[in-house]
């Protein structure tokens, strides 16, 4: 329980993002390590061109009305809401976040660090926390890539959190349906992931389709252009 395994920062601790009793995180694992993770799993296959194909299961394309944004004091008269743009309540944000973290309890994670946009003056960096290697592969792809040595210092700006086997109630939880992609602006010292001894504006992308996976991209690119 709690196992790490991968290249990561020597302060890299899960328990900061509540993270608690999970088997084993697997951190910034190579291609050929997620492609056999992902084979082993029995999550994809091979096809006879050597591409890695995956069954996203139901749903195959975006769902644009299960999007939604934290409606706060930073985002209130910013965002443009309406039928695109829908607003989430702060407090039943932090209790579904809660309610992933717990999901993700027993079960085996896959961390990927990255960034997006190659200009240092703009660059995000991302923490992907993902249920499947196969999504963490897609994050490989889609994002810049820290070098090793930059991993040993690398901290996050964004931390984004796939889990498309979690499932929302939408009367208790808020959402439309089951799945949802929600993105937090903020996540100020009043939000403390460490009884209170943590303290770090914290901007927070979860997502639990299973899955459209340029949701991410799109969640990343939302954050650097905001």
């Amino acid at each position: 329980m709690n196992q790490q395994i991968g290249v990561r920062s020597s302060d890299s601790v899960l328990n900061e993002i509540g993270l608690k009793n999970f088997n084993i995180a697997y951190w910034n694992l190579d291609v050929p390590q997620l492609v056999m993770e992902s084979i082993i799993r029995k999550q994809a296959v091979l096809t006879d061109t050597g591409a890695l194909m995956v069954d996203t299961g139901e749903f195959t394309g975006r769902s644009p009305k299960d999007k939604f944004i934290v409606k706060d004091s930073i985002t209130e008269n910013t965002i443009w809401w309406g039928d695109i743009n829908h607003p989430f309540d702060p407090e039943k944000f932090d209790k579904l976040l809660q309610k992933v973290l717990n999901y993700f309890e027993g079960k085996d994670i896959f961390i990927r660090d990255a960034y997006a946009c190659a200009h240092p003056d703009y660059r995000l960096n991302l923490r992907v926390i993902t249920e499947t290697p196969w999504a963490n592969l897609f994050s490989y792809n889609l994002f810049l890539r820290p070098t090793k040595e930059e991993i040993q210092n690398f901290k996050h700006d964004w931390l984004i959190i796939n889990a498309p086997g979690f499932r929302a109630n939408a009367k208790e939880d808020g959402t439309k349906q089951h799945n949802f992609a929600i993105i937090n602006f903020t996540k100020k010292d009043n939000f403390n992931w460490r009884n209170r001894l943590y303290r770090r504006n914290q901007k927070i992308c979860i997502h639990y389709f299973k899955l459209h996976s340029s949701t991410r991209k799109k969640r990343a690119f939302n954050a650097l252009f905001c």
